[in-house]
């Protein structure tokens, strides 16, 4: 009996660390989502608008992640697809503005895309260390890590393209890696929709995350 107590006292533990941790990293991303969002709104960058989406998709897995904390995993599966859909849904409305912005012409401010992204950089770095430790632990957290392990490699790409805006005087980096970003979004919900469909049917035994 004591064994038994001790076990679950530790699994208390243990979702209690992971709850913080999911939700420190869900407040830096839904923070940035808003920032970047505004940003690329005033400065015409679909880039940044499209780097926008990818924090909220983070976010909302974290929110997934930290709802299937203790819980059973149809309710994580039911989540996730929910999660999936409206990624899918905001993907599409990205792509839409960039084919929009494509024909009708836009003029991206570089110095705004370089600064937004260069502080999207930093707070998806300062989420991968404190993923860091627990990569290799709960697959929530693990898929977690690998989101923002990924989300530095897109930040990259919008400070890349905004240099090249910079210097060419053209919008067309921002319009692409606005496409990619979108594309990339696009792809991961499109496995969580059909990961979350087959554990529902009870093909799988978890999600494999927002990172495909």
């Amino acid at each position: 009996m004591t064994e038994c107590c001790g076990i679950s006292s530790e699994q208390q533990k243990l979702d209690k660390k992971q709850r913080q941790l999911l939700w420190t990293v869900l407040v830096l991303n839904a923070i940035m989502f808003v920032v970047e969002f505004v940003a690329g709104w005033i400065a015409e960058s679909s880039g940044l608008i499209a780097d926008s989406l990818d924090m909220l998709a983070d976010a909302l897995v974290y929110s997934v992640s930290l709802y299937a904390v203790g819980k059973a995993l149809r309710y994580k599966a039911n989540a996730a697809l929910l999660n999936g859909i409206l990624q899918l849904s905001l993907a599409s409305l990205v792509i839409i503005d960039v084919i929009k912005r494509y024909v009708v012409g836009s003029n991206p401010d570089a110095d705004t895309m370089l600064s937004i992204a260069t502080l999207a950089l930093v707070v998806n770095v300062a989420c991968f260390l404190l993923l860091y430790s627990s990569r290799n632990g709960d697959i929530n957290i693990r898929a977690s890590w690998i989101c923002s392990r990924n989300d530095m490699l897109m930040n990259a790409g919008v400070i890349f393209s905004a240099l090249l805006v910079s210097s060419q005087q053209q919008a067309w980096p921002d319009l692409l890696i606005a496409l990619v970003i979108a594309l990339f979004v696009a792809h991961s919900a499109t496995r969580i929709i059909g990961d979350a469909r087959k554990v529902k049917r009870g093909e799988l035994t978890d999600i494999s995350g927002c990172c495909g």
